[in-house]
């Protein structure tokens, strides 16, 4: 016989899966230090500016557990990537906050083909558990790659660095050169692991409510002709 109270024990559930628990406060937008600018290399013969408004980085993670089918796969994404491009060193430094990413987009969730749609509650807890629970994002703001492009051109060697922790990656990439010379554009997809980085994937109940340890990322980068070299008027702000 179904337990009459069960339909409300799983409704809890759902939302203690994607709901801030009252352990910790949320973590204020001034919580973390600005990022550091990044100093280009002073050999670079010309620097392209990473443009933030044309860059667009996500990550989408899944659920897992016992219970999966109760919560939501979620999708990140940032919108405030900075740094440089040196095509002649074929070399890239950018980074971004991550208390600037948004968080389940509705676009964002129907490119990447995710089939529910949480409640701006459950977004809303979803942030708090990543900013807070998961990713520490107080003592650890930002997160750092620095690139360099591999000799066959389809790929670059990436150290990233997430929750204070730098590892060596590779990375496939396509490059596109933007019309009239007007810079670069890198685009690509690859997978990471939150353990990797010393990251305990969020989980309840033992893990039977949790979110997968796998992380996918997808990258469109855009590094436009305006900047030159390291000390012109024309060099980029940092």
């Amino acid at each position: 016989m179904r337990h009459p109270g069960l339909p409300l024990l799983l409704t809890c559930l759902l939302l203690a899966a994607c709901t801030p628990l009252a352990v910790a406060p949320p973590v204020p937008a001034t919580s973390a230090p600005a990022m550091a600018p990044l100093a280009p290399p002073a050999r670079a013969e010309k620097l392209l500016a990473i443009d933030s408004q044309a860059t667009l980085l996500t990550i989408t993670v899944r659920r897992g557990g016992a219970l999966a089918r109760l919560g939501h796969d979620h999708v990140v994404a940032s919108r405030t990537v900075t740094g440089w491009v040196a095509p002649d060193l074929k070399q890239a430094d950018f980074q971004f906050r991550l208390d600037a990413m948004s968080v389940d987009d509705s676009a964002l969730r129907a490119s990447a083909g995710l089939d529910t749609t949480p409640s701006a509650e459950a977004i809303a807890g979803t942030r708090h558990n990543m900013l807070v629970r998961v990713l520490d994002a107080e003592r650890y703001p930002d997160v750092r790659v620095q690139a360099t492009l591999q000799s066959g051109g389809n790929a670059v060697d990436a150290a990233i660095t997430l929750h204070g922790v730098t590892r060596q990656v590779v990375v496939p990439v396509k490059l596109v050169n933007l019309p009239d010379g007007g810079g670069l554009r890198a685009s690509g997809a690859f997978v990471l692991k939150q353990s990797d980085f010393g990251i305990v994937p969020f989980a309840i109940l033992g893990g039977a409510m949790a979110v997968q340890d796998p992380m996918e990322l997808a990258f469109d980068i855009v590094a436009g002709n305006k900047a030159s070299a390291p000390g012109s008027a024309s060099a980029p702000a940092q």
